[in-house]
């Protein structure tokens, strides 16, 4: 059989063309995956991305070459070849009609045409300039975040925003980020990165709209353009930037419907064995979705979020299928949006940063806590949504004064139990 850079060569362009595909390619070995990019850079083709923790790149392959390209997926140093997918945001513009049964929608956008509707909170403010119990949104108290807040605003945490980036705002102070589709800036914009860290860490200062977590720290990472589109490469990338900047949560409002990338399962499980709590949206495709949930939340290293809507149902643009976790709000949830106002949006995407911004509280009052331990509390403490199975909410409503609440107990129980230990063996 040919060696696999011969044949990797043989059918890749070192640009795109009408012949060419985005096309992610895996190696078995560090060693053939540093021989192949070799042999390309001696032939002038320089890969799209490169993911060294992964072993893979992306190439343009040309179809012409479909005989070279099936010898090249059968090579036994290839671990997989796939499409470099494109995925897509999972929030919408909610349809004003059906706002009572938090139903219909509109068609995902650019923010352009949305900026004109940006809703302003009043200036309303309380003697420490931050907003109490009383002034959080009924989503923020539906999962009980406020009642957490005189332990923790989860100040001891952070969480990536793998999105459309976080545009600047007066009620969002946004650490780091990076952009990984080749720009240099990671400002949204979309709105749509925006708005979902809003929901997650707003701050909450002088009257402005709290998030879940408002003292978290932020991490803007621009993986989708001015649409909410991109490619999963982009998205690897993202991860991979966790990974190494050892950021310990990460959102992804997210997802790819209808097709299974290997390359992104690998890289969600290389975040999950480095420590990080990988949250990601299920989908908006209601009971349409034959195929399950959405990549990545498809995934059992990930945590999978639903939607339910203010009156405690299961939204019903709300993907169902077996994987679910939790559910928390995504109908009409006013946050943060570019030029320093607010919108509302409705999705799964508006679900998923109420739980990751959760497990930021989570993690802040137990900094030791695994990736696999935040999702037993969360699904441990959540509560049953009346009327809905399953394959609609997972476990229920995510309730995250009575997750850090089952914490604290296990807290207690195992530092109770290494006492006795200590004594029984000195006794000995």
């Amino acid at each position: 059989m040919p060696k696999v850079e011969k044949l990797l060569l043989s059918c890749s362009s070192a640009r795109p063309s009408a012949h060419t595909s985005r096309t992610l390619i895996g190696f078995k070995s560090r060693e053939q995956y540093m021989k192949c990019i070799k042999q390309l850079a001696n032939f002038g083709i320089r890969p799209v991305k490169i993911f060294r923790r992964g072993r893979a790149i992306v190439c343009h392959v040309d179809s012409r070459f479909s005989e070279q390209l099936q010898s090249l997926a059968r090579h036994p140093d290839i671990n997989y070849i796939e499409p470099d997918f494109k995925i897509h945001a999972h929030g919408f513009v909610p349809a004003a009609e059906n706002r009572s049964a938090g139903g219909g929608r509109q068609a995902w956008k650019s923010s352009t045409p949305l900026v004109k509707k940006q809703l302003r909170l009043s200036s309303r403010a309380n003697a420490r300039g931050e907003d109490d119990e009383t002034d959080a949104p009924w989503n923020i108290k539906q999962v009980q975040a406020p009642k957490v807040w005189p332990t923790t605003r989860g100040s001891a945490s952070g969480i990536g925003i793998i999105d459309t980036g976080i545009a600047r705002h007066s009620d969002l102070y946004v650490t780091g980020g990076v952009n990984t589709m080749g720009g240099s800036s990671y400002l949204d914009d979309n709105g749509h990165g925006t708005h979902v860290a809003g929901i997650a860490a707003a701050l909450g200062k002088n009257g402005m709209q709290p998030g879940v977590a408002p003292r978290a720290k932020l991490y803007a990472i621009k993986a989708l353009d001015a649409n909410g589109s991109g490619y999963v490469s982009d998205l690897i990338k993202g991860i991979e930037w966790c990974i190494k900047k050892k950021i310990p949560i990460i959102n992804m409002s997210l997802g790819l419907s209808g097709e299974n990338s290997n390359a992104l399962k690998e890289a969600v499980e290389r975040a999950r064995k480095s420590g990080i709590v990988v949250i990601a949206s299920a989908g908006n495709s209601g009971p349409n979705n034959s195929g399950g949930i959405d990549q990545p939340a498809r995934f059992s290293d990930a945590i999978a979020v639903a939607s339910s809507t203010r009156s405690g149902k299961t939204a019903d643009y709300s993907s169902r299928g077996s994987g679910i976790d939790v559910t928390a709000p995504g109908s009409y949830i006013r946050s943060t949006w570019p030029g320093g106002g607010y919108m509302v949006l409705s999705g799964t995407s508006m679900s998923c940063p109420h739980v990751a911004a959760g497990a930021a509280l989570l993690k802040s009052l137990n900094p030791g806590l695994s990736p696999s331990g935040v999702a037993k509390l969360l699904r441990s403490s959540a509560k049953k949504l009346s009327g809905d199975s399953s394959s609609r909410q997972g476990y229920g409503l995510v309730q995250l004064f009575d997750a850090a609440s089952l914490s604290h107990k296990s807290t207690e129980t195992a530092r109770a139990s290494k006492r006795t230990r200590t004594k029984s063996s000195k006794k000995k």
